[in-house]
């Protein structure tokens, strides 16, 4: 959901956190911010060790679907986000005339976020942006976001001092990076100030309105509980086969309440074929802009669709999946067989899914890329 800059030639990451500072304020002054600004910001920043454990130590996203969704989705959690709809009724009115969103979408970021507001994060938002940009896993991340912090800063918008917020330098309700900010922020409750921490109405067009920016298609679903048959070509799943309804319905697929769109989907099955299904619709991949883990983006579509009156998915009776140790090993041997599953982390991303359903095909098991202890056997 950010947008990378170009930078220009300065030590991108690692090494003395003091000189990494001077290469920050250096290449400030090339993206025209005044040196007294860049000096007095970085002044006070001191690495947080804390921070870089929060960014390694991201263990619930090797929960499967039903076990992540069911942590995260309570009927509290429910009951709450329909009374806040109701209490910013006319706010959410207007996010849907302006920017084509629908409420029940931005209540669940809002939910998943920052529990409607009330846990906004404690860390030292400039002192967790330097240390991510100095720390060489994703400087190219989250290096822009310092400098769209300074600016802010130079605009009276940001303490560095004083901002805090979540461990990855997001600010307010629902959790916004400085980019992000410069580029959506709107004055929501048209008091002439954006507070992104303390007014819903600010966050909320705020959050609005980078959605819209994300690619978010005005008027249209994001997602749908169907069911599927019994047997089929289980390798069509997943969001890298996209067909129209009229195909999936040839195919057996029904939606299991209401009607199905007339609009190009994906069939996901997040825990293979006897778990739940859903078909995701174009707006789903908009969701990937704001969060990069399969499993919340999935979560946090499924909520949106329950905020909205949906009723809980069936489960289904899927085949046990592997535990965190299996699922490193099986990545690491996918990885020796030449997929790129990326980080040998346990999690069960993208890029493994791809690799897994591959290799199911291959051995004639069922493509469905849920990885289970026969795959991992036959491997």
């Amino acid at each position: 959901m950010m947008l990378v800059a170009p930078v220009v030639a300065q030590a991108q990451c690692g090494g003395s956190f003091t000189s990494f500072k001077a290469g920050l304020a250096s290449e400030a002054a090339t993206r025209g911010i005044a040196p007294t600004t860049a000096r007095s910001f970085l002044s006070g920043v001191r690495q947080d060790p804390a921070v870089i454990r929060a960014d390694r130590a991201q263990g619930v996203f090797q929960r499967p679907f039903i076990d992540f969704s069911r942590r995260l989705i309570s009927q509290n959690r429910i009951d709450a986000g329909r009374a806040k709809a109701r209490q910013y009724t006319s706010v959410f009115d207007r996010i849907e005339r302006d920017y084509g969103l629908d409420r029940h979408v931005l209540l669940a970021f809002w939910a998943f976020e920052t529990d409607y507001g009330a846990f906004q994060g404690d860390f030292n938002t400039a002192n967790a942006l330097v240390t991510l940009a100095h720390d060489c896993r994703r400087p190219d991340l989250f290096r822009p976001q310092v400098f769209a912090a300074m600016t802010l800063f130079a605009q009276g918008d940001f303490d560095p001092q004083q901002t805090t917020g979540a461990w990855a330098g997001e600010i307010g309700m629902v959790q916004m990076l400085p980019v992000d900010i410069l580029k959506n922020r709107v004055d929501g409750d048209g008091d002439g100030v954006v507070r992104l921490k303390s007014s819903a109405p600010d966050a909320l067009m705020s959050g609005g309105k980078m959605l819209q920016h994300l690619g978010w298609r005005a008027q249209e679903p994001w997602l749908q509980e169907v069911r599927v048959p019994t047997q089929m070509d289980w390798s069509l799943s997943g969001l890298a086969t996209r067909k129209s309804i009229a195909e999936w319905q040839a195919l057996g697929v029904r939606a299991r309440t209401g009607q199905l769109s007339n609009l190009p989907a994906s069939l996901i099955l997040p825990q293979g074929h006897k778990g739940p299904a859903f078909l995701a619709y174009p707006n789903f991949n908009t969701y990937f802009e704001w969060n990069q883990s399969f499993t919340y983006v999935l979560t946090a579509a499924y909520f949106a669709t329950r905020l909205a009156g949906a009723p809980v998915y069936d489960a289904g009776n899927p085949d046990p999946g592997l535990d965190g140790e299996q699922m490193k090993r099986l990545q690491t041997k996918l990885q020796q067989r030449g997929y790129d599953v990326g980080k040998i982390d346990g999690i069960l991303g993208s890029g493994t899914r791809a690799a897994v359903q591959a290799e199911q095909k291959r051995l004639g098991l069922p493509a469905d890329a849920w990885p289970t202890r026969a795959l991992l056997d036959r491997l």
